[in-house]
C-alpha cells in the first residue's frame, strides 16, 4: 500500500507498507513532527521486533534469512521511517550500557545583542565592534555586493541598537563604516553580473560561461536513463543576487511527506566557466579562511533573499578528552595524528574504519542498518583505545557490521557534532523553509563553506564512503534513502537537553539533509567562483592597503633617501612613464614563465592563446622531461598551481583556460608540483 502527499513545493514522501492498515495507521503518526519525543504507540511496539530481526542478523556465524520478495519490494521496505527509530533506539541502548560516554552539550541564552556581535565576529569583521581600523576588515567591506552589504548592515544595525539601550558606550554609525552621507544608507558595492547563478536565464540575456568541450562540466545526480530533468548551475554570481522575485513565506505542514525514490531529485550540472572549477582542498589555508567569513555573509544574505530566519545555537565551549581515539575534538585528534603522518588531513583511526568498511563491508546485507554485537563493539572499542597507535590491534578481527557500530560511534561521540552545534539550526530550515532543492542545494552549499577544515575534511571522506555504499545497493539492499535514514540520527541528534524533542522530531527532515548530502557532493566541494572572486578583490585591497601604510611607515627614510636616489638615478624624458616592476620584466605580455622544481628542466616560458589550457602546460612539460624526469615525480600527480598576486595559493583545473587566469592574476608565479592530497 502506497501514501503519498504533495504541497506546492513539489517535494513527497512516499511510505510503503506491507503490513495491516492498522500498522500503517500507526506509523503514520510517527512522521508528524510535534508528536512526543518518544513518538507514536504504533512504532514503539514495532521497535522490539525490529531489534529481534537486527540481533539475528548481526550473528554473521548463521546465514542471512532468505527472502522471497522481489528486490523493488525490499528497497521500499528498506526506506520506511521504522529504520530511523530503529537507529535511535540502537543509539539508545549503546548509551545506557555504557558504551558510549560523552559531555551533554548545553546551552546558554543569549543576550539581547549577543547574538549579532558572535556573528560580526565570525564573519571577520570584529573591527565594527572593537572600533580600530583593521586592514583585514576594511579590504572585506569592500568586496560585498548589494545583498552582502544589506546583511551586514543589518546585523550591525541591531547590535548598535541594542548597545544604545544598554547605554553602552557611543558605537560607530553604519554611515560611517559604508561611506555613506545620508540616511538613505545606498551602498558602493562590487558590480553583480543580471545572471542567476542558480542556472535560470533571464529574458534577453547570455549567460556568462563559456562551454568547454572535454569534461566540460561536474554532473552530480542520477545515472543514465533516469527520467529525472536536468538543470545547469552556474556560480558566476553571488545565489543572494540571483534571487530576483522574493518567494511566499510558507512552512511545510508538520506532517511534510518527501518522495523518497532517487528519481524525485533532479540531476544537476555544473557547467565550468573558462577558469575551471575550483575544490576546498585547491585553495590555501588563508584564502579558505576568507571563504568561510564570505560564505557566512551570503548565507545570512541568501536567507534573507529568501525571508527566512538564519537560526543559530549558542553552546557552551566543551573541552572534550585530549588523549585516546573516541569523544576527543577532531582537531586535537588531528594534532596528535600529524606527530606520526604530517599533513593527514582525517584522523587516523577514522581512516582505518572508512578502509576496513570498504573492503570487505560494501557487500554486505544491510551494512550499517544492521546493529553489530553491542558487547563485542564495546570490546572492541576498549581495545582500539589501548592498542591502536601501538599497531597492535587485530582487525581480521573486526567483523564488518561492528566495524560499521564503532565508525557511527566515532561519529557520535565527537565532543562537537560534525556539522557543529552553531548551524545545525541552519540545516534543519533549509529544508522546513525552503520548498525548492535547486535553493536547498545552494543553502546547503554555502553550510558546507562554512565547516572548520577538520570538520569539512572528516565529512568529505565519510560522504565519500556513504556514496560507496549506495552504490552497491545491489548487493547491500542499501539505497540512498534508506543510507540517509540510518545515518541522520548519528549526525543530527546530538547530546544535550533538547535531543529527544526537536531533533527526533525533525526525523524525515534531516534524512532528507543527508541525501542532499550524499547525492550532491561533488557540488558541495566546489568552491563557487563568485567568493574566489571575492577573495582576490579582498586581497587585492588588503595589498593595497598594506602598501600605503609601508610607504606612511617609511616616509622619514624616504625622505632621507631622496636625493642620494636622485643623484644616481638618470635622467628620464619628459612625459616618460614609469611601469610597476612586473611590467618592467623581459617578459612580454601574454607569456608566462613555469617552474617545474621536480622536473629535470626546471623552468620554461610559454606564450599563452585562447585556446591554452592547464593541462596543454603540464603536457609540454612532460614531453620536454619524458627522457629525464626527476625520481621525487615517481607516482605523484603533478598540477598547475597559481602562486602569489592576488592569490594565496591556487591549485588549477586542468581545464582552466590560462590567458583568462593569467588576465585575472598577472603577478601571479606559476609552478608545477604534486597537488595536495
Amino acid at each position: 500500500m502506497t501514501m503519498e502527499m504533495k504541497d506546492s513545493g513539489s517535494v513527497v514522501l512516499t511510505a510503503y507498507h506491507p503490513h495491516s492498515p492498522a500498522r500503517i495507521a500507526g506509523m503514520e503518526q510517527s512522521f508528524v513532527q510535534d508528536m512526543p519525543p518518544s513518538h507514536s504507540p504504533a512504532s514503539r511496539k514495532s521497535l522490539p521486533r525490529c531489534r529481534r530481526i537486527n540481533r539475528m542478523l548481526s550473528n554473521e556465524s548463521a546465514p542471512p534469512p532468505a527472502f522471497s520478495r522481489s528486490h523493488s519490494q525490499a528497497s521500499m521496505d528498506s526506506t520506511s521511517m521504522e529504520d530511523f527509530w530503529c537507529e535511535v533506539e540502537n543509539i539508545k541502548e549503546s548509551s545506557e550500557d555504557g558504551s558510549e560516554e560523552g559531555t551533554l552539550l548545553e546551552f546558554k541564552p543569549a543576550d539581547e545583542g549577543e547574538l549579532e556581535a558572535e556573528w560580526l565576529q565570525d564573519v571577520g569583521l570584529s573591527t565594527l565592534i572593537s572600533g580600530a581600523e583593521e586592514e583585514d576588515g576594511q579590504a572585506l567591506l569592500s568586496t560585498l555586493t548589494r545583498t552582502q552589504a544589506a546583511a551586514v548592515q543589518k546585523r550591525y544595525n541591531t547590535y548598535t541598537q541594542t548597545l544604545r539601550k544598554k547605554n553602552r558606550h557611543a558605537v560607530r554609525d553604519v554611515r560611517d563604516i559604508f561611506g555613506t552621507s545620508d540616511s538613505s544608507l545606498t551602498f558602493e558595492t562590487v558590480p553583480v553580473s543580471p545572471v542567476p547563478s542558480n542556472g535560470i536565464q533571464l529574458p534577453g540575456q547570455k549567460p556568462v560561461w563559456k562551454s568547454v568541450t572535454s569534461n566540460s562540466c561536474l554532473d552530480c545526480g542520477l545515472d543514465k536513463g533516469s527520467p529525472s530533468i536536468t538543470e545547469e548551475l552556474s556560480y558566476e554570481v553571488s545565489f543572494s543576487e540571483s534571487i530576483t522575485v522574493l518567494p511566499k513565506t510558507q512552512e511545510w505542514p508538520k506532517n511534510q511527506r518527501f518522495k523518497k525514490e532517487d528519481s524525485a531529485l533532479p540531476k544537476f550540472i555544473v557547467r565550468k566557466s573558462r577558469f575551471g572549477l575550483t575544490e576546498v582542498g585547491d585553495l590555501s589555508p588563508e584564502d579558505m579562511k576568507k571563504i568561510r567569513y564570505l560564505s557566512l555573509i551570503e548565507l545570512t544574505a541568501f536567507y534573507d533573499a529568501l525571508g527566512v530566519e538564519l537560526k543559530r545555537n549558542r553552546a557552551e565551549r566543551v573541552r572534550g578528552r585530549e588523549n585516546g581515539l573516541f569523544g576527543v575534538p577532531l582537531t586535537i585528534l588531528l594534532e596528535n595524528d600529524q606527530k606520526k603522518v604530517p599533513g593527514i588531513k582525517v584522523p587516523l583511526i577514522f581512516q582505518k574504519l572508512l578502509l576496513k568498511l570498504e573492503e570487505t563491508g560494501l557487500e554486505t546485507e544491510g551494512i550499517l542498518r544492521v546493529p553489530g554485537s553491542a558487547s563485542r563493539v564495546k570490546n572492541l572499542h576498549q581495545e582500539l583505545e589501548a592498542k591502536f597507535y601501538e599497531d597492535t590491534f587485530d582487525w581480521d578481527q573486526v567483523r564488518n557490521n561492528d566495524a560499521a557500530g564503532l565508525l557511527k560511534m566515532f561519529i557520535r561521540e565527537l565532543p562537537s557534532p560534525l556539522f557543529t552545534v552553531e548551524y545545525l539550526p541552519a540545516f534543519i530550515t533549509l529544508v522546513e523553509k525552503i520548498s525548492k532543492i535547486k535553493l536547498q542545494l545552494q543553502a546547503l552549499h554555502l553550510l558546507i563553506m562554512l565547516l572548520p577544515e577538520a570538520n569539512r575534511d572528516t565529512a568529505k571522506a565519510f560522504l565519500q564512503f556513504l556514496k560507496k555504499v549506495v552504490a552497491n545497493e545491489g548487493k547491500n539492499k542499501m539505497n540512498l534513502w534508506n543510507v540517509s535514514m540510518i545515518v541522520a540520527p548519528n549526525l543530527f541528534i546530538y547530546k544535550g537537553k533538547r535531543a529527544n524533542q526537536q531533533e527526533m522530531q525533525a526525523a524525515a527532515t534531516t534524512a532528507h539533509i543527508v541525501r542532499l548530502l550524499i547525492r550532491y557532493q561533488d557540488i558541495l566541494w566546489t568552491v563557487p567562483s563568485f567568493l574566489i572572486s571575492q577573495v582576490r578583490k579582498m586581497n587585492e585591497a588588503a595589498m593595497n592597503n598594506s602598501k600605503r601604510q609601508l610607504m606612511f611607515d617609511k616616509g622619514v627614510r624616504k625622505l632621507l633617501r631622496r636625493k642620494t636616489m636622485e643623484r644616481e638615478r638618470p635622467e628620464r624624458p619628459e612625459g616618460a612613464v614609469t611601469f610597476p616592476p612586473y611590467l618592467q620584466s623581459d617578459i612580454p605580455e601574454g607569456v608566462i614563465r613555469v617552474y617545474a622544481p621536480l622536473h629535470s628542466k626546471v623552468s620554461m616560458a610559454i606564450q599563452l592563446n585562447s585556446q591554452t589550457k592547464a593541462k596543454d602546460i603540464l603536457a609540454r612539460f612532460h614531453c620536454e622531461n619524458s627522457h629525464g624526469s626527476s625520481q621525487n615525480m615517481s607516482g605523484q600527480i603533478q598540477s598547475l598551481h597559481e602562486i602569489g598576486g592576488n592569490i594565496g595559493q591556487h591549485c588549477l583545473d586542468p581545464d582552466a583556460y590560462m590567458l583568462d587566469v593569467y588576465r585575472a592574476n598577472p603577478q601571479a608565479e606559476w609552478v608545477i608540483k604534486p597537488k595536495a592530497s
